[in-house]
C-alpha cells in the first residue's frame, strides 16, 4: 500500500511537475518515442532553446530522461509520470477543467494546482469529480513513493 502525501509533499510534487516545458518534453517522448540526438529543437518547435534547456536539466534531476545513442527517451521513472500526466488529463477533459478548451499541459497544470488545494470541494467541484480527482491523487502518491523519495530522501520528508 502507498502511503498517503502530506499536503506539502503534494503541495511539492504539483509545483516540481507542473513545468509546461517538462510536460511537453516527457509527453512528446512518451507518445512518439526517442527524440534522435540534436533533433530537440526540431521536435518542440514551441519551446525556446531556454526553455528547450531548462525542461532536459529539470527532467534529467528528477530522473526521467535516459540518454543513449538513439535518442532521448524515457527511464521507468518518465513512463510512470507519463501515465499520471494522461490520467489527469482525462480527468480535466471530461470535467472540461479549466475551461472547455484547453492545452494538454494547461490542465495538467490547472489540474495539479487544484490537488495543491487543501480540499477541491472549495472550488465547486461534486463528490462524483473529487472521487475521481482521488484516483489522480493516489497515482501522483503512488509515483512520488517509488522515484522520488527513493532518489531523494530529504525532499520528500
Amino acid at each position: 500500500m502507498i502511503p498517503t502525501l502530506s499536503q506539502q509533499q503534494v503541495q511539492h510534487a504539483c509545483t516540481t511537475l507542473s513545468s509546461a516545458s517538462v510536460i511537453r518534453l516527457v509527453s512528446e517522448i512518451d507518445d512518439h518515442g526517442a527524440i534522435p540526438p540534436r533533433a530537440l529543437a526540431r521536435t518542440l518547435t514551441d519551446l525556446t532553446a531556454h526553455h528547450l534547456r531548462q525542461a532536459t536539466e529539470q527532467a534529467d534531476g528528477l530522473g526521467l530522461l535516459d540518454r543513449s545513442r538513439t535518442g532521448l527517451g524515457l527511464t521507468a521513472a518518465g513512463q510512470d509520470l507519463a501515465d499520471v500526466y494522461d490520467a489527469t488529463a482525462r480527468w480535466a477533459r471530461r470535467r472540461n477543467y479549466p475551461s472547455p478548451v484547453c492545452d494538454f499541459a494547461g490542465r495538467i497544470r490547472h489540474t495539479f494546482a487544484l490537488l495543491a488545494e487543501p480540499t477541491a470541494q472549495s472550488i465547486g467541484i461534486d463528490s462524483e469529480a473529487d472521487a475521481e480527482l482521488g484516483y489522480v491523487r493516489r497515482l501522483l502518491a503512488e509515483w512520488f513513493h517509488t522515484h522520488q523519495f527513493q532518489q531523494n530522501r530529504g525532499v520528500a520528508a
